[in-house]
C-alpha cells in the first residue's frame, strides 16, 4: 500500500498544532498538576512538524533514484536534492501554483508526477518543451529540425535485471547542455516525430535504450511538475559499493 507522506505530514502538522492552540487557549488556564502526555507531544512535535513542512513544500525535498533509467548521469542508489519553488510554488497535497517563478528548460533534470499513475514519482531530463518538434530517429534526437550532436566517448555496462548489457557511452549536446548518455547498439530505435503540446512536457532518461519515457507514456502535464534535480547529497551502493563519496555534491546536467 502506498503512503501519501505528505497528506501524512499536513495531518500531522495541522493535528498537533490544533492541540497547542487548544492548550494556549483553554487547557493551560484551568490545568492542575502536569501537563498531559498527548499536549506535550503536541506542543513538541509542532513546531519541528511545521519546520519540516515548510521545508519540503517550499524549498528543498529529497528524492531517492530507484533505477538506472538516468543512468550514467544519476545511479540506482543516488539521493537527490530538489529545488521546490524553480517552478514555481505550489500548496501541498493540492498541488496548485500559487506563485509563478520558472519554467522547465530543455536539458534539466525534474522531477515530477507520472501522468498517468500520479502516486508515483518520475526523474527525467527535459527534452522538449511547448511547441518543440522532437523526433528520435536512429538513436539520434532532432530538435525543431535541428540534430542534437553525440560524441563517442567509451563503451560501459548497464545493470538491466540482473544481466549486464554492454553499451556506448556518448557525450550528447542537448542545445548547450552537454552531458552523457547510455546507447544499447543492439535495441530498437523506437523512431518517432512528435509535436509538444501548450502546457506539456517531453521527458526522456540518459539511459536512452531502458528508459520509461515520454516516447511510452505520452508528455507531462507542466501541472505534474515537482521540483528541479540540483544535486546528489548521498549515495548508497548496496552491499558491494556502500556510500559512494565520489559522487557526494556533485551537480546533476
Amino acid at each position: 500500500m502506498d503512503v501519501d507522506f505528505e497528506l501524512f505530514l499536513v495531518l500531522a502538522t495541522l493535528l498537533t498544532g490544533i492541540i497547542a492552540l487548544i492548550d494556549i487557549m483553554y487547557l493551560a488556564k484551568h490545568r492542575k498538576g502536569e501537563m498531559p502526555k498527548w499536549v506535550e507531544y503536541g506542543h513538541s512535535f509542532f513546531p519541528v512538524l511545521l519546520i519540516v513542512l515548510l521545508l519540503r513544500s517550499f524549498l528543498v525535498e529529497p528524492f531517492r533514484i530507484p533505477s538506472g533509467s538516468l543512468e550514467p548521469t544519476l545511479l540506482p542508489g543516488d539521493f537527490v536534492a530538489a529545488n521546490k519553488f524553480a517552478y514555481g510554488l505550489r500548496l501541498p497535497v493540492s498541488h496548485t501554483k500559487i506563485f509563478s517563478i520558472g519554467e522547465p528548460e530543455r536539458g534539466q533534470i525534474a522531477i515530477f508526477r507520472h501522468p498517468l499513475k500520479p502516486s508515483m514519482d518520475l526523474i527525467k531530463r527535459v527534452i522538449g518543451v511547448p511547441g518543440d518538434k522532437i523526433s528520435y530517429n536512429n538513436k539520434i534526437l532532432y530538435i525543431n529540425g535541428v540534430e542534437q550532436s553525440q560524441r563517442l566517448v567509451g563503451h560501459g555496462i548497464d545493470q538491466e535485471g540482473g544481466y549486464e548489457v554492454p553499451v556506448d557511452i556518448y557525450e550528447e549536446n542537448l542545445n548547450g547542455v552537454k552531458h552523457l548518455i547510455y546507447i544499447n547498439p543492439d535495441a530498437p530505435s523506437n523512431d518517432l516525430t512528435v509535436v509538444v503540446p501548450p502546457g506539456d512536457y517531453f521527458m526522456m532518461g540518459d539511459n536512452r535504450d531502458d528508459s520509461d519515457d515520454s516516447r511510452y507514456w505520452g508528455f507531462a502535464p507542466e501541472a505534474n511538475f515537482i521540483g528541479k534535480a540540483f544535486a546528489i547529497w548521498f549515495s548508497w551502493g548496496g552491499e558491494k559499493d556502500f556510500i559512494r563519496w565520489y559522487r557526494l555534491g556533485l551537480i546533476n546536467r
